[in-house]
């Protein structure tokens, strides 16, 4: 989705269509990821992304009435590749059909940008034609890091440049995404994720060039923008 697409959903009100509605908290409970899903159901969300030991359950509620997204090398990203592989390889066999992986920041600030790369094209190698997020933590990055992380992610495959895991120093800016967004072509998505908790956030995102929003508030947000 291009960023004009997702201004013309904001616009005509389908804001739904827009957002991750997210529960990833380590201690949600099968009641409490089961409520999560029948409460997400009753709106046309991007997709609902949940923890992987949750996908298959998750699957089996939602069926193909909304997408599954899960994560993979979540919230640090420092698992090994081989690791994210198969943590990619199971998500998917469980039924999820879009993963929002965390790079392997350590890496890249230590310059090894060949592993980046190769970390990026073994695991959309095994998401085939399903959605790939890159979360690259904004908030541990410099500008020009942003930029140049961002370049690799289209280069090397990715189809979403994200923001942020939610679970690190901060998450989504305005500025952080308008960098990403400056990075990259219009072939690849800005997911902003982290610390957006309203409408009037979710708009200052879209505005700036973010093509996806991840939230934990996804319903609240939709029923302000309807107010």
């Amino acid at each position: 989705m291009t960023n004009k697409e997702a201004l013309t959903l904001l616009e005509n009100g389908l804001v739904s269509k827009l957002i991750d509605n997210t529960l990833l908290v380590c201690d949600s409970t099968e009641k409490d990821v089961s409520a999560f899903l029948e409460e997400s159901l009753k709106y046309e969300f991007a997709s609902v992304c949940i923890n992987p030991c949750w996908v298959s359950f998750a699957k089996s509620v939602v069926n193909s009435r909304i997408a599954v997204s899960t994560v993979v090398g979540f919230p640090n990203g420092a698992n090994t590749t081989f690791v994210k592989e198969k943590e990619a390889y199971l998500a998917l066999k469980d039924g999820a059909e879009e993963l929002d992986m965390v790079v392997n920041i350590g890496k890249f600030k230590s310059n090894d940008l060949k592993y980046i790369e190769n970390e990026i094209k073994l695991v959309k190698n095994i998401a085939g034609n399903n959605v790939l997020k890159i979360i690259i933590e904004t908030c541990l990055l410099s500008e020009d890091e942003i930029l140049r992380i961002s370049k690799i992610i289209e280069q090397s495959g990715g189809d979403y440049v994200k923001t942020s895991s939610g679970f690190s120093k901060y998450g989504a800016t305005i500025e952080g995404v308008k960098r990403i967004k400056s990075a990259v072509s219009e072939k690849i998505g800005v997911k902003a994720s982290g610390g957006i908790k309203n409408y009037s956030t979710l708009k200052d995102m879209v505005y700036a060039g973010a093509t996806r929003i991840g939230t934990s508030r996804g319903i609240d947000i939709i029923r302000e923008s309807n107010l």
